[in-house]
């Protein structure tokens, strides 16, 4: 395996590392490094993957200089190398939402992590402004939580429009269609009435790009994409649910 480095937006780095056993079609893991005065990366990538991650951002900013440490939820491909990356970047500070530092963070993370509230922003300098954003179970973990940088307009979407196999490092072509067909495969989002508003309360800052942790990055409409992605939900906590057919009598 190797990491592939690609700029999505200014400023932004996409860390890529393309695991052709997972599923059907293999994974992509993305993490991703925002520049400025304080680095951060969101998702740090599973405890396994630390080296080929690490090396690569080496390649683009030394590691110990990583100030903040983000992801979407707690999950091994999110989180897992959390107190590696700790250990390597002394003044780094793991920073998420109330809950997920409430029931796992404080226990787990080798430092205190940083709470941010809903709409909390942090500024990373040199032009770089991070805002967080609760997204309770969407698409999945009562914890979840996304970020946006506000000066390039990228919405790091952690799971959201997850899709198989390998691609591009940036895009502007159809999104949803992949998303849609891994979802019908997974299942792996947490169906609640809540889930399109959340969505489209993402929708509502308008991305121009759109960093995917499972995928490639988007430039284009983020809101048209995410309101279509609200739309499939929607449509999926109105179906009925399947019902397994009874087993015969006797």
């Amino acid at each position: 395996m190797e990491t592939r480095i690609d700029e999505i937006a200014s400023g932004i780095f996409r860390l890529s590392t393309f695991v052709a056993e997972a599923g059907p079609k293999g994974f992509t893991f993305n993490q991703f490094l925002v520049l400025g005065d304080q680095p951060l990366l969101f998702h740090t990538g599973p405890r396994r993957m630390f080296p080929l991650v690490s090396a690569a951002v080496a390649r683009v900013m030394p590691p110990e200089r990583l100030r903040w440490i983000t992801f979407g939820h707690y999950e091994a491909d999110e989180c897992g190398a959390m107190n590696e990356w700790l250990a390597v970047a002394p003044h780094a500070e793991v920073a998420h939402g109330q809950t997920a530092c409430m029931v796992s963070l404080n226990d787990v993370a080798d430092r205190p992590p940083r709470i941010l509230q809903d709409g909390e922003t942090i500024d990373l300098g040199n032009g770089k402004r991070i805002r967080y954003l609760d997204t309770p179970h969407v698409p999945h973990g009562w914890e979840a939580g996304l970020l946006y940088e506000e000066g390039t307009g990228t919405l790091l979407c952690g799971d959201l429009f997850t899709q198989l196999g390998d691609g591009p490092a940036l895009t502007e072509g159809d999104i949803v269609g992949p998303a849609i067909v891994a979802e019908d495969m997974f299942r792996s989002s947490s169906l609640s009435p809540s889930m399109g508003a959340t969505i489209r309360r993402l929708a509502a800052l308008a991305p121009r790009t759109l960093a995917l942790m499972h995928g490639p990055s988007y430039r284009g409409d983020g809101a048209a994409a995410l309101d279509a992605l609200a739309d499939d939900y929607d449509r999926r906590i109105a179906a009925p649910p399947a019902i397994s057919p009874s087993p015969p009598a006797g």
